[in-house]
């Protein structure tokens, strides 16, 4: 019931609520319902440890359903409140302003991943990070898609256990994170990766099959 009553305050601002700092809200389509922003926001008050209720009075000032995860990445970071992040927030503080304010270092936005990340969304973030010595992680500056990005990466990789490079594959396909966690949380994530992995593997298979093949024919020569 509970849950019931967080949807439907967070969907009439999600409706009525304009855009944050000039820049639109997600619009996160038709593929997911109430039970999966339920689930979004369930997520995040398991992965935060906070209380139910905190979600829905940060949602309901007016933050977007993917910024909610970078509202509470950066108090606990701070071991601050979240109201001091959206105060300077809605006072039109960027990300990165706010991260550099309360004596952040860019750094703990990075995500280790397995594979090199190229275009967009991840692309020019990870390039930062891969241009420049770890010990100068601190002069990076990022824009706040970045900041939302790689937030919500670690964010659904780690509550989930799912790979960051799948849930990289997931939004570079242009899903949402609120789909992305859905899908993830139903097994989706995980299925179409293991169709990948499979493919591979026939691709794999054939390809010694064929190598095989030749290398008989040579022998009979």
């Amino acid at each position: 019931m509970k849950l019931i009553i967080a949807f439907l305050v967070s969907f009439l601002f999600f409706l009525g609520s304009g855009a944050v700092h000039g820049q639109p809200q997600v619009d996160i389509g038709v593929s997911v319902g109430p039970e999966g922003l339920n689930s979004f926001y369930f997520s995040i008050q398991d992965y935060f440890r906070v209380p139910e209720r905190e979600v829905i009075v940060v949602r309901g000032r007016k933050i977007p359903d993917e910024e909610l995860p970078v509202v509470f990445f950066i108090a606990q970071r701070a071991r601050i409140l979240p109201a001091a992040v959206i105060d300077l927030r809605l006072a039109g503080k960027t990300w990165m302003d706010i991260t550099l304010h309360f004596g952040l270092s860019p750094e703990i936005f990075y995500v280790p991943v397995k594979v090199e990340v190229k275009g967009p969304p991840y692309g020019k973030a990870y390039g930062y990070y891969k241009n420049k010595p770890r010990k100068e992680w601190g002069k990076i500056r990022l824009v706040d898609t970045d900041i939302i990005n790689l937030v919500n990466l670690k964010f659904v990789s780690e509550y989930h256990r799912h790979s960051a490079e799948d849930v990289i594959r997931m939004r570079s396909g242009g899903k949402h994170f609120v789909v992305v966690n859905d899908e993830i949380r139903k097994g989706r994530g995980r299925e179409d990766s293991g169709e990948r992995e499979r493919g591979k593997e026939k691709e794999d298979e054939q390809g010694r099959g064929r190598g095989k093949g030749k290398g008989k024919g040579k022998d009979l020569k």
